[in-house]
């Protein structure tokens, strides 16, 4: 089974970033250059191009290829999304996360009804640290539920009659958009849109083998909670390579696993997208209430808004939200710090959440539709011709996104110019530093001077921001559809490209 990945960083060598035409075409316009460079490759020469770069001090147009043509952005998408959060927004703009009960505690310290665990579209339940921080992170995945629960405990909670409710009706229930592939929310990279988000809605699955030939492999769980059923068919063999599948339905809780690993294999993770977060938070609130000695005599359930609950996905307003006795509150960090975790990691879910967030705050409904609406204003309100871009989620992973070139250059070009500047290209990776560009460009004079978004898909690939040239910022757009080869031969021509603009 093929699996999508969006936007891993992917390690380019220094020597090809060197490879420019010959020296005689270095006195030749950029768009005459680019024209030979692309002819200079068989896998570039099968791809279908679009590029556009300007000069921001000018406003005149330096290259372009195609600019004016449809392209599948992959998560350049998300440069429209994370630009209409900032701008709608605001940078200092925070989430809650509440937990609330329909009356006080008793004064035995009992609660007669159900507990809700309120969320409020903060995607930072997790371990992950702020501000952004380049590499790999570690924590206990449900240390927001632990701090929650430790408020509850300390209200003189004793009892709770009835059940923990994962409340995540801030957002509509649409947990995927169109166009994403059938397979995608097995996995991390494409976990389920909720406005009740723990660890990025992910469950980690590590697999090692057995003790001996012939055992099933040993599965371990992080968070360590019982939400799926595994299937483990996985054998442990003297010798080989490592050959695992995996495979759920969408909204099934039965997770197949099968397959071979050896006796001396080091093991593999897999992070599985959790199909109902808010489920999934109710149940790690009610263990973590039981781990304080709180007794729950209720299940963990699940409450939803559905979207035929909703009058108009487009504008609100939809029903009240969550009242109650708080017994537990936690405001998130301020949204400037996720949005550049979404764009510097890529990170899909985040994306969505920041769409459907922009629409509850200004059309009064947390619906990918609203988010949409609110997107196709902005950007009818900064000039760009509308026909110019069809955007049917936040992150990137629909098939059915299109733009151009061209529309992608005018909307860098506008957040370039507007009072957003410095905090919109903090954003953005930049060259041999961080987030997906962290490998791409060390040892060339682009190192520290691109800050742009990557963007990946099957037969796809993108690069879209900024490189500060010594005689000042251009803008540009770099959208390579159907390709049928190496992802890294295409990226390495992209990246000879940039080398090429940044002259």
């Amino acid at each position: 089974m093929a699996r999508i990945q969006n936007d891993r960083p992917v390690k380019a060598a220094a020597a090809f970033l060197c490879l420019l035409l010959p020296a005689a075409a270095g006195a030749a316009p950029l768009a005459k250059r680019i024209e030979q460079l692309l002819a200079s490759s068989p896998a570039a020469q099968a791809a279908f191009w679009g590029i556009e770069v300007i000069d921001l001090g000018s406003g005149k147009t330096l290259a372009e290829h195609n600019a004016e043509h449809f392209f599948i952005p992959a998560s350049n998408t998300k440069l429209f999304t994370t630009s209409l959060a900032l701008t709608r927004l605001g940078a200092d703009y925070t989430f809650q996360t509440r937990v609330v009960a329909d009356a006080a505690p008793g004064a035995d310290g009992s609660i007669a009804g159900d507990v809700r665990l309120v969320g409020g579209g903060d995607p930072n339940l997790s371990p992950r640290p702020l501000p952004f921080r380049q590499g790999p992170y570690t924590g206990d995945p449900l240390a927001a539920i632990e701090q929650l629960a430790d408020q509850v405990a300390a209200r003189g909670v004793k009892r709770i009659e009835g059940n923990i409710v994962g409340d995540d009706t801030w957002y509509v229930w649409e947990p995927y958009a169109p166009g994403w592939s059938l397979d995608d929310p097995q996995y991390d990279y494409g976990a389920p849109v909720s406005a009740l988000t723990i660890n990025d809605n992910v469950q980690n699955l590590n697999v090692k083998p057995g003790a001996r030939e012939g055992d099933t492999a040993i599965l371990m769980l992080n968070p360590a909670l019982e939400f799926y059923t595994l299937e483990n068919r996985i054998l442990t063999t003297a010798a080989g390579q490592r050959s695992i599948h995996f495979e759920r339905a969408a909204t099934s809780r039965v997770a197949q696993l099968w397959g071979t690993i050896p006796l001396d294999n080091a093991g593999e993770d897999m992070g599985m997208g959790i199909s109902d977060p808010a489920l999934f938070a109710a149940m790690a609130l009610r263990q973590a209430l039981e781990n304080r000695g709180i007794a729950v005599a209720g299940k963990a359930v699940a409450r939803h808004l559905y979207p035929d609950e909703v009058a108009d996905l487009t504008q609100g307003p939809a029903p009240d939200p969550a009242s109650g006795f708080e017994l537990a509150n936690r405001v998130s960090a301020p949204l400037i710090e996720d949005l550049q975790i979404t764009d510097k990691v890529s990170q899909n879910l985040h994306a969505e959440m920041a769409l459907r967030a922009v629409g509850r705050a200004r059309r009064k409904v947390g619906s990918r539709e609203a988010g949409l609406a609110e997107e196709k204003a902005f950007l009818q309100e900064i000039g760009i011709d509308p026909r110019e871009v069809a955007i049917n989620d936040g992150s990137g992973l629909s098939r059915m996104n299109l733009v151009t070139p061209s529309a992608v250059v005018s909307l860098l070009h506008y957040m370039y110019d507007s009072p957003f500047r410095r905090q919109w290209i903090s954003l953005l990776p930049v060259g041999a530093e961080d987030g997906t560009l962290n490998t791409r460009f060390a040892n060339t004079p682009l190192a520290g001077r691109i800050h742009a978004k990557t963007g990946t898909v099957a037969h796809v690939s993108a690069l879209s921001g900024y490189i500060q040239r010594r005689s000042g910022w251009v803008a540009f757009s770099i959208l390579v559809n159907n390709f049928n080869g190496q992802t890294g031969e295409i990226r390495r021509v992209m990246d000879r490209l940039c080398a090429l603009i940044m002259e």
